[in-house]
């Protein structure tokens, strides 16, 4: 199978590592890739795990493994990044009415022993 983030890799070879806790994403952009494709997936544990121990209250499990499964995930864009903890971009999706959506946003993340977490995200037009 494709890797859902887009990257031309299989699965196998890209996100699944992540998602099993094999490996850790090596930078911000690895990370905010191996979450697209959990929400593709969808495995909302790991989106937990990997979002900021101290905006973890702010989430929880049920919603993100929810809105992966109530959306198609279709195509993610790596529009730019910014510096080593941003990466903007453009997540593809069909909504549960049938209605094709971009999700377009400027993430934050931060590195805590050598492992990288999803801080916040600002929507961009």
């Amino acid at each position: 199978m494709n890797c859902p983030c887009c990257s031309g890799k299989s699965y196998e070879e890209c996100c699944k590592p992540y998602h099993t806790g094999e490996k850790h994403a090596p930078t911000a952009e690895a990370l905010m890739r191996s979450r697209f494709s959990a929400f593709a997936i969808p495995n909302g544990e790991y989106l937990m795990e990997t979002t900021f121990p101290a905006k973890r209250k702010f989430h929880n499990k049920e919603d993100l493994q929810e809105w992966g499964e109530i959306n198609e995930w279709t195509k993610l864009e790596i529009i730019d990044t910014p510096s080593v903890s941003q990466v903007e971009f453009k997540a593809f999706y069909t909504n549960e009415e049938g209605d094709k959506e971009v999700h377009h946003e400027l993430s934050d993340f931060k590195m805590i022993q050598n492992r990288w977490f999803y801080v916040s995200g600002k929507f961009l037009e």
